[in-house]
């Protein structure tokens, strides 16, 4: 029995999504919906949404479980490459669902969009490291712990962590209790777990070899180097692998990000790459106010333009988005009320010209110069503006203060 479940454990994990899944469909499934149609929801919410799950869990039992047994350390690697495929996979279809864009924080964005949690230009770094963890995970995966040097496997370890810390970053960045991005931290976690796993078995299988041929000369290759091969000895006792791969991985990290620098890379850029950004958990950057439909260009130039130009004064609150209010915008504003209520007619038409115009001109303020050219332009209509709400206003100053407040409810 117990070789009938291993041997089919990856048909029965897929069985047990769908069903899982089936029938969570039916528990929420209205009188008035077919059979059919639960069925096929349940399929689908069984192999995207409850798989993923169930692969977690195989690969965190995995950890503590079958780390000698050879039957099930092949059968882990299946589950492990079936993890690696669908994660990447699952996690390029999730990410078509956010609002998560390829821009830098100094981008101004539209709507609900939001920055890359990458910066873009130390995202090579990023790249790498991963890369590197991914080539020390295979190595120490699939290489015989019997033929290796422990150095060599120390080193692979070391990998692995490097790749693991850009996991454990990735997770930190982006982690929030929504659902999508709950499911974009489940493929870095496992490849965490996967990490953990593997090193885990490498050191109980190097630990078995070593209690049955301890005394054998020449049961472990050395280094010609004396100084290779005096660390190589005393990394014999497998119990040290994870420390000392910890004290590796920085020398190893320190070499990568001096052939990094050649390329243009810079020293900085594995903390930056997370640090410079917006919107997310480790960002430090401000990004300028998103841009929302039915918004004008003069919020853009408040919110993207240099601050000693454009002078921000406040946040404040249009069509219940949080905008960044400089006194231009108040100006302007205050003009258009004074427009409103002394001339409907006129501002209607008005406000139809600069709905269809105003938002195609904020779509081109893609720089913080450009911003504050627009300022500096719109500076004699300011001054227009200002002119008319003090000669038709009793408190001017009042009118221009309130703009953009949020409205009081009693």
């Amino acid at each position: 029995m117990k070789e009938k479940l291993l041997k089919h454990s990856i048909f029965l994990s897929v069985a047990l999504s769908v069903i899982l899944g089936v029938a969570v469909t039916f528990l929420f499934l209205g009188e008035e919906d077919s059979l059919i149609e639960g069925f096929i929801a349940g399929l689908l919410i069984g192999i995207f949404a409850i798989y993923p799950l169930i692969l977690t869990l195989v690969n965190f039992v995995a950890i503590f479980c079958g780390c000698t047994d050879p039957r099930l350390i092949r059968k882990g690697r299946h589950f492990e490459w079936i993890t690696i495929v669908l994660g990447v996979l699952y996690s390029l279809l999730i990410l078509l669902f956010t609002d998560i864009t390829f821009s830098d924080w100094t981008v101004t964005l539209h709507n609900a969009e939001k920055h890359t949690p990458i910066w873009t230009e130390g995202a090579l770094t990023v790249v790498i490291l991963a890369v590197v963890g991914i080539l020390g995970y295979l190595f120490l995966s699939c290489s015989r712990i019997s033929k290796v040097p422990p150095l060599i496997t120390v080193l692979e370890i070391a990998a692995v962590y490097l790749g693991m810390l850009q996991c454990i970053l990735w997770i930190i960045q982006i982690i929030r209790m929504e659902a999508v991005y709950l499911y974009l931290c489940l493929f870095p976690l496992n490849c965490i777990l996967i990490g953990i796993k593997v090193i885990r078995q490498k050191i109980m299988e190097w630990g078995k070899i070593q209690r049955e041929e301890s005394k054998k000369a020449g049961a472990v290759s050395g280094f010609r180097n004396r100084y290779l091969e005096w660390l190589n000895r005393h990394l014999e006792r497998s119990s040290v692998w994870p420390a000392a791969a910890f004290l590796l991985m920085w020398p190893m990290l320190g070499i990568i990000i001096c052939i990094l620098i050649l390329f243009g890379q810079r020293p900085d850029s594995a903390i930056r790459a997370w640090t410079e950004t917006s919107d997310w958990n480790l960002s430090r950057e401000i990004a300028p106010q998103n841009i929302y439909y039915d918004e004008h260009y003069l919020c853009t130039v408040a919110a993207g333009g240099h601050r000693k130009v454009v002078k921000p004064i406040r946040m404040g609150v249009r069509h219940g988005h949080p905008v960044i209010v400089n006194r231009q915008l108040c100006v302007a504003n205050a003009f258009e009320q004074i427009l409103e209520e002394r001339m409907p007619n006129l501002h209607r038409n008005v406000r139809n010209f600069y709905d269809r115009y105003g938002f195609p001109v904020a779509k081109m303020i893609r720089s913080p110069y450009i911003a504050d050219v627009i300022y500096i332009m719109m500076k004699p209509l300011e001054w227009i503006f200002l002119a008319v709400i003090y000669m038709t206003d009793v408190k001017p100053e009042n009118r221009i203060a309130v703009q953009y407040l949020p409205k009081r409810t009693a």
